[in-house]
């Protein structure tokens, strides 16, 4: 395939990025390459919609919502709330604690909680700040952490996972600078300009890029790391493929023409070189990831498993972009969580648009 071409499936983060993968992980075996997701597309993209709307209606007065049983649910605090939600079409569940005391939180958090290794995110269906601790996390860093998160009772709840938050390498249809390789994310254009999108630790690591072959694809445009995730590469020429699409490794392709947001319960499927087409349920949205590089705020967590050569790619429902692959924990042996860099964030930032 021709990367310049392609909405290129999820490369590991090459340098320093906001995702939990094992140290000790190595490139999958060919076996573990071969699809594993199903081509269909699983959660109704108006969900996402109509979350995002009722989000910034309700404000305080709600801290978040999810896919269950197929329905949106929303968090509320009264009853008014409630209303607004019903005649929206969602479902309301009245919660203790409101967007503001989470969010101060987390602000907490921040403040008394960034180490290397640890994350967090709201969990709207706990009415909980879930804090991730990754295996670095121990010692003098586990007694502060411990401790931050004990001011907050009941708000907040904590958990281990195995491996290390840390970047990964290689990638899905390989893009390359120097000596490291990532992934493709998703192709998009201003006008008549075309660019791809990818993560900005690649991006962060040099300016020319080339596909696998070696040939140049064109050279950096924008990149942020950390903070955010994401990266801009500008054709050198362009693409004479304008269609751009997400390979499925083994089940065709699938043609991307929009972007949007995901919410939280919602089926999402990835691609990359490592670990083929990949599916999994987001679990939670503005996730913060702390890596020894800084911090990342603002992710997508989800369960959709990666490996080292799978950062950068697309992350996406149907033909919706959704995220750009930034890192993760575990494997697609045993599962584990992957983060991803909202792709609206990027398109909106520079005024692109998937094609």
């Amino acid at each position: 395939m021709k990367i310049r071409h392609r909405r290129v499936g999820v490369a590991a983060v090459t340098t320093a990025t906001a995702g939990m993968v094992a140290a000790t992980l190595a490139t999958a075996p060919a076996a573990f390459a071969s699809p594993a997701a199903p081509a269909a597309p699983a959660a109704p993209a108006d969900h996402a919609a109509v979350a995002s709307t009722l989000e910034h209606k309700l404000g305080s007065q709600s801290a978040g919502s999810y896919i269950e049983g197929g329905k949106l649910v929303v968090t509320v605090t009264d009853s008014d709330a409630a209303r607004t939600v019903r005649a929206a079409g969602a479902v309301p569940k009245t919660v203790a604690r409101g967007g503001d005391d989470l969010n101060r939180v987390m602000a907490a958090l921040k403040r008394d909680a960034t180490v290397p290794g640890t994350a967090w995110a709201v969990d709207p269906a706990a009415n909980q700040v879930v804090l991730t601790m990754d295996s670095t996390v121990k010692g003098a860093k586990l007694a502060r952490v411990k401790a931050a998160a004990a001011k907050h009772g009941a708000a907040v709840r904590t958990e281990r996972v195995a491996g290390t938050f840390q970047k990964y390498t290689l990638g899905g249809e390989a893009i390359r600078t120097g000596g490291s390789r990532c992934s493709l994310g998703f192709n998009v254009r201003s006008g008549s300009t075309y660019y791809f999108v990818t993560a900005g630790h690649c991006t962060n690591i040099g300016s020319t890029w080339t596909d696998g072959s070696g040939r140049v694809l064109g050279t950096r445009y924008a990149s942020s790391f950390p903070g955010n995730d994401y990266g801009v590469v500008r054709y050198t020429s362009t693409p004479a493929d304008t269609r751009g699409a997400v390979s499925l490794y083994g089940s065709g392709t699938r043609d991307i023409t929009g972007a949007g947001n995901p919410a939280v319960g919602q089926t999402v499927y990835r691609s990359g070189s490592t670990t083929g087409y990949r599916s999994g349920r987001v679990t939670a949205l503005n996730q913060t990831v702390n890596y020894a590089e800084g911090s990342v705020s603002g992710l997508i967590r989800t369960t959709v498993c990666a490996e080292p050569g799978d950062s950068g790619g697309p992350l996406f429902a149907g033909s919706t972009a959704l995220g750009l692959t930034s890192g993760g924990s575990g494997n697609c042996i045993w599962g584990g969580t992957t983060f991803f860099q909202p792709v609206t964030e990027v398109l909106n930032r520079y005024g692109l648009s998937v094609y």
